[in-house]
């Protein structure tokens, strides 16, 4: 069965989430909640994560986590499977809590903002939700990591890491001046929230700057098969296509501008054109509008004339 490829490697940060099946609860009350966190911790423990934010939903969960050795799916094999086993056991049930594979979101923690990103979107979830009410403050929903980060660090589970978040909040140390900044800075977060700064999260496999993003595209590039699927599988492609682009622009000594003002069916170009539909999945409607030669149709037409030429 085909499915989506877990790129690991050491210290990578992930924004994990998972819907209980059929969007049904995947906790009954504050006991499963509790028991949750637990088994987080036990993960924690089991597999050196440490965990920048989490939240419980009612049918979902938000796991930002931070793993020093590759061991993302090993560590969530565990976690996952064990919660489930308790939850069953504890209510006398049997077969799936969650459904399918966890979502994970790759995550540029360079210092950029977007771990900050990632973590504010995980913190806000009860509010955009109404769980808090609109004059009740973030804080007062207690199963989040969120109350855990305005608290003195020796009452903190030992798992949870502060310190890269409020680095990038500006905020310098980890004291109760500092902790007090970080509260007003996410309530006025909360008060300005427009949703536009999160479709990347929501919708993406990795946030990052461009750079983040193409490494982790050549790192894929190695070790994607032909049973994964997603975005991942389409960016690598591009890329692998765009390499090759880069590649003849070289050999033959074009800019970009001469490629795009080049006729429709020069030769050289069809001969580009033909070599991408060899060497990758690219379509040609991709491959006509990124070396400007017209429609789909008229590229098919172009490299017909050719493939008849050269029998």
């Amino acid at each position: 069965m085909a499915r989506k490829l877990r790129l690991e490697y050491p210290g990578a940060i992930y924004h994990v989430m998972n819907r209980g099946d059929r969007r049904e609860p995947i906790f009954k009350d504050d006991a499963d909640r509790q028991r949750f966190v637990e088994t987080l911790g036990e993960a924690c423990t089991k597999t050196g994560w440490q965990v920048h934010a989490y939240v419980l939903m009612p049918n979902h969960f938000h796991l930002v986590v931070e793993t020093p050795q590759p061991n993302l799916v090993a560590g969530m094999k565990w976690f996952l499977g064990t919660y489930t086993s308790r939850f069953n056991r504890r209510h006398k049930l049997f077969g799936h809590l969650f459904s399918g594979r966890y979502k994970s979101l790759i995550v540029d923690g360079s210092g950029s903002g977007y771990l900050k990103s990632v973590c504010d979107y995980v913190h806000l979830n009860p509010a955009r939700a109404k769980l808090v009410a609109m004059d009740a403050p973030l804080a007062s929903f207690a199963w989040s990591s969120w109350p855990a980060y305005l608290l003195a660090p020796s009452k903190r589970p030992a798992w949870l890491r502060v310190d890269r978040l409020l680095g990038e909040w500006g905020i310098p140390k980890d004291s109760r001046a500092g902790r007090q900044r970080l509260e007003q800075a996410l309530e006025e977060r909360r008060g300005a929230e427009e949703g536009e700064e999160f479709k990347p999260i929501r919708r993406g496999w990795c946030l990052g700057e461009e750079a983040f993003r193409k490494e982790l595209l050549a790192q894929m590039g190695e070790r994607l098969g032909a049973e994964h699927y997603g975005e991942e599988r389409t960016e690598t492609a591009e890329a692998q296509a765009e390499r090759i682009i880069a590649e003849e622009l070289r050999r033959r000594r074009w800019s970009e501008t001469e490629l795009k003002t080049r006729r429709k069916g020069d030769a050289a170009k069809v001969a580009l054109a033909a070599r991408l539909r060899a060497e990758t999945t690219m379509t040609a409607g991709w491959i006509a509008e990124r070396l400007a030669m017209g429609t789909r149709g008229h590229l098919n037409h172009l490299l017909y004339r050719q493939r008849k030429a050269g029998r």
